[in-house]
């Protein structure tokens, strides 16, 4: 079973102190951490990858390598996080078939596509205005619990979410949350 608490790191976010911070994410019991660190070279992002599994194995979290399955596999991370636009989750599985497979979906065809290709969940946003996406159009709670309904996999509401937002996404259909900043306040 996937935890309910999903933290994406980005660099710029965590700054200097991302160690501790990522540190901090799990310290609040956060089980499953995407490093999602788009400006770095391979050789850096394999790097800051080797210390993440070693983090993570700490807390026995599961660590998802955004959109580098080399990298997954490079350094044993338990899955990937595909976005919409990347390899699709069946490539994942042709390769290695005990991945976990996350998918960035953004509406219903997108979350309809990774189910039918294999992938174990999706993240789907932004539910909310978010300072990570600001000229992305929120596709709101009703589109939430409308693709939560059609789709047989977990749904992680992801974008905008805030502590008093959370109750919202769960009675609107969400398995879980994902957040970049929400694990940082």
């Amino acid at each position: 079973m996937l935890p309910r608490l999903y933290a994406i790191t980005d660099g710029q976010k965590y700054g200097a102190n991302f160690w501790d911070n990522l540190y901090k994410v799990l310290d609040k019991g956060v089980r499953m951490i995407q490093l999602r660190e788009k400006s770095l070279s391979g050789r850096e992002y394999y790097e800051k990858a080797l210390k993440a599994r070693e983090i993570t194995k700490e807390y026995s979290a599961i660590l998802l390598i955004n959109d580098r399955i080399d990298v997954a596999l490079a350094v044993g991370a338990d899955g990937v996080h595909l976005p919409q636009n990347g390899i699709p989750p069946s490539c994942v599985r042709k390769m290695k078939k005990d991945l976990i497979v996350g998918f960035s979906a953004h509406d219903l065809e997108s979350a309809l596509y990774a189910e039918s290709e294999g992938a174990d969940f999706i993240t789907l946003g932004p539910i909310f205005k978010t300072s990570s996406h600001p000229d992305a159009e929120p596709i709101g709670l009703n589109t939430l619990k409308e693709i939560s309904k059609r789709v047989s996999i977990p749904v992680y509401a992801l974008g905008g979410i805030s502590w008093e937002r959370i109750k919202l996404c769960y009675k609107n259909g969400a398995y879980g949350i994902a957040g970049i900043s929400l694990f940082l306040e």
